[in-house]
């Protein structure tokens, strides 16, 4: 979303960010309940993430603000922020189902806990000043950490982890004046026949052609914002 927004919609990059995190806020509530409801959402692991990514957020707003980012801006660091973790939601794309079969990682359960509240601070960090990053990324960092976990609870917790990580980080944005509230309504509007048509089509397309067509999607427009 938010590099469509810079660059098909000419949207500067912190107001293309902040609108986009407070829009993933309220799409992801509903897609969290849902989850909550099938008993989806593992609360341990969802806790450790926040426990590191609230204060990075907050510690990332704060940042953004000493520096003198406002709205309506497109600040260098930014766009090349975007487009890298673009670049590596699309690694994390492909690489997520072979590690997923392989398990090729061990770690020992006495640092996960440690490991999880740092992917979280990670992951306030690039989701705060990008948007991006707290689906393919934080799924791919959750895999590795809890490879017995059921994929379908993992992605459960991704989801309902993302919703205070998007909405601190929006609220944060809103304070610097980077939230352009009609966009945010007209792409609330728009969204609810795109996720119908979604849910339809992605139900009959194989994942292993959707998996490689949105990787090389991430990269081109990655590569782009570079």
């Amino acid at each position: 979303m938010t590099p469509i927004l810079i660059l098909f919609f000419g949207t500067q990059a912190t107001t293309a960010v902040g609108t986009d995190l407070l829009y993933a806020a309220i799409t992801k509530s509903a897609g969290s309940v849902v989850h909550a409801r099938r008993d989806t959402v593992d609360w341990i692991i969802l806790r450790r993430l926040a426990l590191g990514s609230v204060p990075a957020t907050i510690l990332t707003i704060a940042t953004l603000y000493l520096m003198g980012v406002r709205g309506n801006s497109s600040p260098r660091f930014i766009t090349i922020a975007l487009g890298l973790t673009l670049i590596l939601s699309a690694a994390a794309i492909v690489a997520r189902p072979w590690i997923v079969r392989r398990h090729l990682i061990q770690l020992d359960p006495r640092h996960v806990q440690r490991l999880t509240t740092g992917a979280g601070f990670l992951l306030g960090v690039l989701v705060t000043v990008t948007s991006v990053a707290a689906g393919a990324l934080g799924m791919t960092m959750l895999v590795i950490l809890y490879p017995t976990t059921r994929v379908a609870r993992l992605v459960g917790t991704d989801i309902a982890h993302a919703v205070p990580l998007t909405l601190i980080a929006g609220l944060g944005h809103w304070l610097l004046g980077s939230i352009d509230w009609g966009l945010m309504a007209l792409l609330l509007v728009g969204s609810v026949p795109g996720i119908i048509a979604g849910s339809y089509a992605s139900g009959r397309i194989p994942e292993w052609i959707l998996r490689p067509i949105l990787a090389a999607i991430l990269v081109i427009v990655g590569f782009r914002m570079l």
